[in-house]
């Protein structure tokens, strides 16, 4: 392996051709096995990730099946929050953390924890020991993203980086209509804890991932551990090359505040921004992910009808997220990301007025392209702005300040629930976010030599 020496002119955070120092740490060339691998452990972690987030919404209409408790709607709503409440502080201290002691060791234990959690939630005797293995497994799912997020993108090309962040968040919808499925057969007959057993099971997989899943060579360089990072580029078959030590002299300046580097000069106004941004789009996507099935009872449908377009709301955004992130790597992400947002809108504000089963679907699913899909496509904008010496800090940040949007959204559900507010109340409070969010991007300013506005 040859590692280039460092010199001053590559001391700046700008390496020789004038390219960001973001850019610079793509210089290495990654095997596609490494990123194939890589991308498909992310993708795991991220279904189970979404599984958690979505089981919730759907065993709420009968999550006191089989037991003494007696919920109100505002209760019940309260609880999701709980969840997410955790989530934020997972969120922003495993971003952090992530980008002091690694990658790697971060997601792993994020995994554990909040597979644990599931566990213990499947044999809650009361709705307090609910809450809190809620709680604290919502603090290991706050770490999953912004782990695996910065994993993907500095293992990835710099013309997939947005598609491969949306293909792993393609776990999300997966996980989300599994549980939709298993809840429309499981259910009905057996309650709700079978599914927060299953949701246990990637503690199963575990030591495989442990096994298979690199540091973040980004991360290594940053922090100054050449010989750590030659060791796994070796391992890799990757060569390290000038634009790697470019990340590791700027990665030097800043490593000893992340979190502080977020507020430096012309990030600023981007974080300030991003924050905004995600807590709109939390707050639609996690309002709507809660309370869809409820709405569409209370609209007409059959249970097994309203978790159906549970599915759909996922599946869309599934499909929406990968297409809409091969358009951002070639378009750029603030006009994807954005014009999404108000599709979500529109199709929000158009429910109330649909006519027959065709059409709700439809609407439905566009609003899973608008809301779970997109905020997979902010997502991955947000990872590739900041730079690798604080990327993991940067998106975890995001999604721990935007968890408050993810806490709100159920919270405001609950409450239009309990005043038994019409039905298009629901949908019209949940597009305004959509507005909102698409507005506050045009605030982002763009990067150095990259295509984000």
């Amino acid at each position: 392996m040859n590692l280039y020496p460092s010199d001053a002119r590559e001391a700046n955070p700008k390496s020789s051709n004038g390219h960001s120092m973001e850019q610079a740490s793509a210089a290495v060339s990654i095997p596609s096995r490494v990123t194939i691998r890589v991308v498909a452990i992310c993708l795991l972690m991220i279904f189970a990730e979404g599984y958690d987030v979505a089981i919730y919404g759907a065993v709420l209409p009968m999550l006191t099946h089989g037991t003494d408790w007696s919920l109100s709607q505002l209760q019940l709503g309260a609880i999701a929050s709980c969840s997410l409440a955790g989530m934020m502080i997972g969120a922003m201290g495993a971003g952090t953390l992530s980008d002091v002691i690694g990658r790697r060791s971060v997601l792993l234990f994020s995994v554990g924890l909040f597979s644990a959690m599931m566990a213990a939630a499947a044999l809650a005797p009361t709705p307090t020991w609910f809450v809190i293995a809620r709680v604290i497994g919502g603090l290991g799912l706050g770490g999953v993203v912004p782990t695996a997020a910065a994993l993907t993108v500095e293992y990835s090309p710099e013309n997939r980086r947005s598609f491969n962040y949306a293909l792993i968040y393609t776990g999300y919808s997966i996980g989300g209509i599994v549980v939709a499925l298993l809840a429309i057969a499981w259910l009905p007959s057996h309650g709700w804890r079978g599914l927060f057993w299953l949701g246990a099971a990637p503690l199963v997989v575990m030591p495989f991932v442990a096994r298979f899943l690199p540091e973040s060579l980004d991360f290594l360089l940053s922090k100054g551990r050449v010989s750590k990072a030659q060791s796994v580029a070796d391992t890799l078959g990757i060569r390290l090359t000038r634009g790697q030590v470019a990340t590791l002299d700027a990665g030097k300046k800043s490593k000893a505040a992340p979190v502080r580097a977020l507020f430096g000069g012309s990030y600023l106004r981007a974080t300030l921004a991003f924050w905004l941004a995600m807590f709109m789009g939390l707050l639609l996507l996690y309002g709507l992910s809660t309370w869809l099935p409820q709405l569409m009872r209370k609209a007409g449908f059959p249970l097994g009808s309203s978790l159906g377009l549970l599915v759909a709301l996922n599946s869309t955004a599934a499909v929406g997220s990968l297409l809409g992130g091969a358009v951002a790597d070639r378009l750029g992400s603030k006009p994807v990301v954005s014009t999404l947002y108000l599709l979500a809108a529109a199709s929000l504000c158009a429910l109330p007025f649909a006519h027959g089963t065709v059409e709700v679907y439809v609407l439905v699913g566009l609003a899973g392209i608008g809301t779970i899909g997109n905020t997979m496509l902010l997502g991955a904008y947000i990872t590739r702005y900041y730079p690798p010496a604080n990327r993991a800090t940067g998106i975890g940040w995001v999604l721990g300040v935007g968890r408050f949007g993810a806490i709100t959204g159920p919270l405001i559900g609950g409450l239009l629930a309990q005043a038994n507010a019409p039905l298009s109340w629901n949908f019209y409070a949940f597009a305004v976010a959509g507005v909102a969010a698409a507005a506050v991007l045009a605030m982002v300013p763009a990067t150095v030599g990259k295509k984000n506005s």
